[in-house]
């Protein structure tokens, strides 16, 4: 007994021996690089150093509003996400993690802040998502995200106000341009079009719905008008909810304006629309920014012939002419009756980029690629040249910097022309040549 006691313990000393002899099964230490206001920044990442059992499939949410005023926005933003959820499965799901199926689940945001930061509660309680793609209203982007970075959840963002990646937000990507990009868009359209036309100008009329989202609109059309070298002879910031725009129109036509960009959203756009031609004070050029009238399908339904013309930036190319991006034009259509919408296209993209961030999560931690840390870390080791999403966004370069955005992000603009959004710009990405002036102008 006393030989087999000795035994036992020789046995446990040489187990300890060699376990403080073997190296330590510490954290795995990577670098990755980023871009931080346009320079290289290396972090390191620390990945989980045992293995976590991956769960039956990796859930999504979708929290967007679907009631209330923006439901118009939000109904077209979750069949976006829904469609892409389903081409991604079909594809074979999350490879890197054994073929992992996306899982989707919904919550209300409701139509302002507080019920946004409700639903964010509600939908990480509930389901514990990894993460969650949403708003489209900056506002509410804004409350979410407090709760989605407190809890460590990914957002994948499809609002536009340049602000909402200036929060020090950990966890939010937006992918789409920024605000103040689509502002300078609609005006670097209008001078582009015009010199090809030999047509001089010098002036300009700026207008937006009293929101931030508005505001950071126009406040990129301002900027591009000074680099441009024109005068904003006119500047105004309207009511939301207006019903009567005589007053403005007439005010544009008396300030000699050589053409006006405004940031509607839906409502504004059909009131201004009609109000320009039941003047018969139509300028020489109205260019949209923001993407949220004036060109959508249910706008041009709304105002019928008087639609005709109209231009609006946007955060996605509906005719960009790839297998992947007809494949979803033709399912959307196929649900709704019409082309994509700003919403549904930002979503749509949205979920593959997700879904490439997945994949490289499972690539490059293998032992725990759901943990956030090692999520947010695979968003910033993005770099995407080709690929589904490549082929649904409206840049041919997709790589999130520290804040969250993408700066090779930019808007394509859409005229409606015979009834129909029509992609006019820039030039190279167009199905259709723009018309300008407008046919209405009244010299």
């Amino acid at each position: 007994m006393k030989t087999a006691k000795n035994i036992v313990i020789c046995i446990v000393i040489a187990m300890f021996l060699f376990t403080a002899c073997a190296p330590a099964a510490g954290p795995q230490v990577i670098e990755v690089t980023r871009m931080v206001a346009g320079t290289p920044e290396t972090i390191e990442v620390t990945a989980q150093p045992e293995a976590v059992a991956l769960p039956e499939s990796v859930i999504v949410g979708i929290l967007e509003p679907l009631t209330g005023s923006h439901a118009i926005f939000g109904e077209e933003a979750k069949i976006g996400i829904e469609i892409a959820a389903k081409h991604i499965n079909d594809a074979g799901g999350i490879q890197s993690m054994g073929g992992l199926p996306i899982e989707l689940v919904v919550e209300d945001a409701g139509s302002d802040a507080d019920s946004a930061r409700l639903g964010a509660e509600s939908i990480i309680s509930k389901y514990h998502p990894v993460a969650v793609m949403g708003l489209y209203i900056s506002s509410m982007t804004a409350a979410a995200s407090e709760v989605t970075d407190r809890e460590k959840v990914i957002l994948v963002a499809d609002a536009l106000v340049d602000t909402v990646t200036q929060q020090g937000r950990r966890y939010l990507f937006r992918p789409a341009p920024k605000a103040g990009a689509h502002g300078a868009s609609a005006v670097e359209f209008v001078m582009e079009a015009a010199a090809a036309q030999g047509i001089e100008i010098d002036t300009v009329a700026i207008l937006n719905e009293d929101s931030a989202f508005g505001r950071s609109n126009s406040f990129g059309a301002l900027n591009a008008a000074i680099n441009n070298g024109l005068t904003t002879v006119y500047q105004k910031e309207y009511p939301y909810d207006i019903t009567d725009a005589s007053t403005i129109v007439n005010e544009i036509a008396k300030s000699g304006a050589d053409f006006v960009v405004q940031c509607p959203y839906f409502g504004d756009g059909i009131v201004f629309a009609k109000a320009y031609s039941d003047a018969k004070k139509v300028p020489m050029f109205i260019s949209g920014m923001g993407a949220s009238g004036f060109t959508d399908p249910q706008s041009i339904e709304s105002l019928g012939a008087v639609a005709e013309g109209y231009t609006n930036t946007y955060s996605y190319n509906p005719a960009k002419d790839t297998a992947q991006n007809k494949l979803f034009v033709e399912e959307f259509k196929a649900q709704t009756g019409h082309i994509p919408t700003e919403a549904a296209g930002m979503n749509y993209y949205g979920m593959w980029i997700l879904k490439e961030a997945l994949e490289m999560s499972g690539t490059m931690f293998p032992d725990n690629p759901l943990d956030p840390e090692n999520l947010r870390a695979a968003f910033l080791a993005l770099d995407l040249t080709s690929g589904p999403a490549i082929e649904t966004y409206p840049a041919d370069h997709i790589k999130f910097d520290g804040s969250g955005d993408n700066p090779f992000a930019k808007a394509i603009i859409l005229q409606v022309q015979n009834g129909e959004p029509k992609v006019v710009w820039p030039v190279a990405d167009a199905e259709a040549e723009y018309i300008f002036p407008r046919p209405d102008w009244n010299k």
